[in-house]
């Protein structure tokens, strides 16, 4: 597929999305967001995409934030389209069946670290910044970073974040639970790459069951979380993939799972 702002690359089943904007520091605009949309619902139902790994053009930015000239233009009707289209996009990456990995190789702000938490796992190299700077500019986060990043860490920490506007270093947001490693840039990618070959490795209607349990029990309470996955756990069992696994465990092999 062709796009202006963002690129796609294939092998293996790693799907490798990168945000390219880099004389914008890949800051999103509307139409990286539907870039963003279209590619991600290509890869929903692409065979040989079995998981993605969204990072950023160059060494400098994951997605350093909205664009500020469409952000300027916004009025109180505009705006609430805007917020809603960036959640929209947003939710749809949370929601993926499929695993996404955000390799923040830079900054990460405003928005950038919203697309950051909307991925299922975030990895980050040693220069990345991330932070909700918007009340610098008088307003909050509007793709869901106020719900995202209290869920993911402490709600007083989150708060912190969103009310200084204060950006946080890679190891500080390693201590606080907001990525799950750090690496050297040089490095960032192929340990990216090494995670999805792990992951796929995998059933892939497990991973999609478990990615449906952990996104869609958000905002649920303790006991209907449960019932999410109970029902859910219960249709794996259901499939060749558990049988093959049970089987391999018990004869002392790796499993073959062919995904059904």
């Amino acid at each position: 597929m062709e796009f202006k702002n963002i690129r796609l690359e294939i092998k293996n089943r790693i799907a490798v999305v990168t945000v390219s904007r880099p004389d914008k520091l890949n800051a999103l605009n509307e139409s990286t967001l539907s870039e963003l949309s279209e590619c991600f619902g290509f890869m929903r139902t692409d065979v040989g995409t079995g998981i993605v790994i969204l990072t950023g053009a160059g060494e400098k930015a994951f997605v350093a934030g909205a664009d500020i000239y469409e952000l300027s233009r916004l009025n109180e009707e505009s705006a609430k389209l805007f917020s809603e289209r960036g959640q929209e996009v947003f939710n749809a990456i949370e929601n993926f069946e499929k695993p996404v990995i955000a390799a923040v190789n830079g900054f990460a702000l405003g928005g950038g670290c919203e697309l950051a938490l909307a991925c299922h796992i975030r990895l980050a190299s040693e220069n990345a910044k991330f932070g909700q700077p918007e009340v610098n500019l008088g307003v909050i986060p509007g793709y869901g970073g106020t719900q995202r990043l209290t869920r993911l860490i402490n709600a007083g920490r989150s708060a912190e974040m969103i009310l200084t506007g204060e950006l946080i270093d890679a190891n500080e947001a390693y201590r606080i639970g907001l990525v799950n490693k750090v690496y050297p840039q040089a490095e960032l990618m192929t340990r990216a790459c090494e995670l999805a070959g792990k992951i796929l490795s995998k059933s892939a209607f497990a991973l999609k069951n478990a990615i449906s349990s952990i996104a869609g029990s958000a905002g649920l309470s303790r006991s209907e979380g449960e019932k999410v996955e109970s029902a859910l756990f219960a249709l794996c069992c259901s499939t060749d993939d558990f049988k093959e696994g049970i089987s391999a465990f018990f004869e002392k092999r790796k499993p073959d799972f062919k995904n059904r």
